[in-house]
């Protein structure tokens, strides 16, 4: 009685145990099918595997794998000799194998499957029955491929893209990609400048500055750089932070202004010309007066000579005086004349805007004198430096004293007028980190129809042979170079104020 008792107790635990073992099996998501080792009969398989096929297990017991799941009639290896059969892989070398198998499914859409296989070894070391689980991977392949698509997509995007495009590590500027622009702009191959420093592109005395600005700055202007052949090209760098493979970067676009640099320097200097030519007049009463002096001082001299006359030394020390000071005036006109000319740098220096409006006013005050158009200043003392070329910027300030001049000269041809105060103010201020600038005249101001229009090149009011049309132009292109800003205040029949503002940069 003790006996059956036991047995029915050995019954149950084995069908519990049998039960769980069922759980287990049909609790796998991925599809399993437990096989004979030498005939690859189907011996077992799971929920799983029944709801993958469509099959009912009655149907699949017994049956051969590739009977089910290729429904071929020989192993799928001995068709397609391209096909590795992860079971064969087991059964000669003892140990789990891994495959993906691609095929059709019955709607013919492309399936993929992840197939993995566990020999299950004897007592004695045999292989006698082989798991065989199988996993659908066809929406992961899916996604891949399009991910694939989308980065061939945006890749040929990036390299079609014009400009040069890098992408550089945040931390050691190092290029960790680029595009196929910047073999046409710096000359390099991608692959030279690949895993290089991005700063190796900036003279070496200048990279510590730009590291620095690439880091705080999204625009930076007309920044020099070096290409291949060791010439030095200027481009305006954009910088974006961004995500790169899971690092911090920085997504910077360059633009090369080289060209249009030179345009606008040549069409600077074509501006100069013009205004030296406008100048003559002043500039040759500026030097008739210290040359009248000289001359009359050296007629004395002759004179003396002549009758043997002897001078008192205290004449003669005056006229040495005299002919020593005006010498140094005519030389000076002279001296700044020839640095006015001079080509422009696109370089910056640390410029004091008080000194350079001084110096325009000093080259051109002769010409207001002529036109009896007084000069009222109010500068303020101990302005900070600004970041400029001083040269470019004496063109502004001349440029806005040309107009100034002649929009005062065409208010007063008008009859009604004649009579009035002519005046031009020139004023400084410093305030919140920006300098100001005004230039204020009272002209006939600017009709606010074509206030929007006055800073575009060829742009004129003035009458044929009179103007370029290109003073208010450069000065706006050369205001914005320096990161700075200018505007026009106007009021018809009254006069006009331009305003330039200019950024105090922070080593000032």
């Amino acid at each position: 009685m003790s006996e059956d008792k036991d047995t029915i107790g050995r019954v149950k635990w084995l069908a519990q145990q049998l039960k769980e073992k069922e759980a287990i099996i049909n609790g796998i998501s991925d599809a399993l099918m437990l096989l004979d080792a030498m005939t690859y009969k189907i011996l077992e398989v799971n929920q799983a595997f029944l709801n993958s096929y469509e099959s009912i297990r009655e149907e699949v017991l017994g049956k051969k794998c590739y009977e089910i799941t290729h429904h071929l009639s020989i192993p799928c290896h001995h068709v397609n000799s391209h096909c590795p059969c992860p079971l064969e892989d087991s059964l000669a070398t003892g140990s789990s194998s891994y495959v993906e198998h691609v095929h059709q499914g019955h709607d013919r859409k492309t399936l993929y499957f992840e197939i993995t296989t566990y020999p299950l070894q004897d007592v004695s070391g045999q292989v006698k029955k082989i798991i065989h689980l199988s996993r659908d991977i066809t929406h992961r392949k899916h996604l891949e491929n399009e991910v694939k698509k989308s980065e061939e997509k945006y890749r040929t995007i990036f390299n079609s893209i014009p400009n040069p495009v890098f992408v550089l590590d945040v931390k050691n500027m190092e290029i960790l990609d680029c595009n196929h622009s910047v073999t046409a702009i710096y000359g390099f191959s991608i692959e030279e400048l690949m895993m290089t420093s991005f700063l190796n592109l900036f003279e070496e005395g200048e990279r510590e500055r730009y590291a620095l600005e690439l880091r705080t700055n999204n625009i930076l202007n007309q920044a020099r750089q070096i290409n291949k052949e060791g010439q030095t090209i200027f481009v305006n760098i954009y910088v974006s932070p961004s995500e790169y493979l899971g690092r911090e970067v920085l997504l910077v676009t360059t633009n090369d202004i080289t060209e249009r640099l030179m345009v606008e320097q040549q069409l600077i200097e074509a501006s100069k010309m013009t205004t030296l030519g406008e100048m003559a007049t002043g500039v040759a009463h500026e030097l008739n007066q210290p040359l009248s002096v000289i001359k009359t001082a050296s007629s004395f001299l002759i004179k003396k000579a002549n009758k043997k006359e002897k001078i008192k030394e205290e004449i003669l020390k005056t006229l040495a005086e005299e002919i020593n000071s005006h010498v140094d005036r005519a030389s000076k006109v002279i001296t700044h004349m020839r640095e006015f000319g001079r080509k422009s740098e696109v370089s910056k220096e640390r410029v004091q805007v008080n000194d350079v409006l001084n110096r325009a006013l000093e080259i051109f005050s002769q010409q207001l004198r002529l036109r009896e158009i007084e000069v009222i200043k109010e500068l303020e003392q101990d302005l900070p430096f600004i970041l400029a070329d001083s040269n470019r910027l004496e063109q502004v300030f001349i440029n806005l004293l040309i107009n100034a001049r002649d929009a005062i000269e065409e208010k007063w041809r008008q009859a009604d007028h004649k009579g009035g105060a002519k005046k031009i103010f020139l004023k400084t201020s410093s305030k919140d980190g920006m300098i100001m600038i005004e230039v204020k005249d009272t002209g006939k101001g600017i009709p606010h129809t074509i206030l929007d229009k006055i800073f575009e090149p060829f742009f004129t009011t003035k009458e044929a042979g009179e103007g370029t049309g290109l003073g208010l132009s450069i000065s706006y292109s050369i205001v914005q170079d320096y990161h700075g800003t200018i505007k026009a205040e106007t009021q018809e029949n009254e006069g006009s104020n331009f305003i330039i503002r200019f950024p105090v940069p922070d080593e000032a």
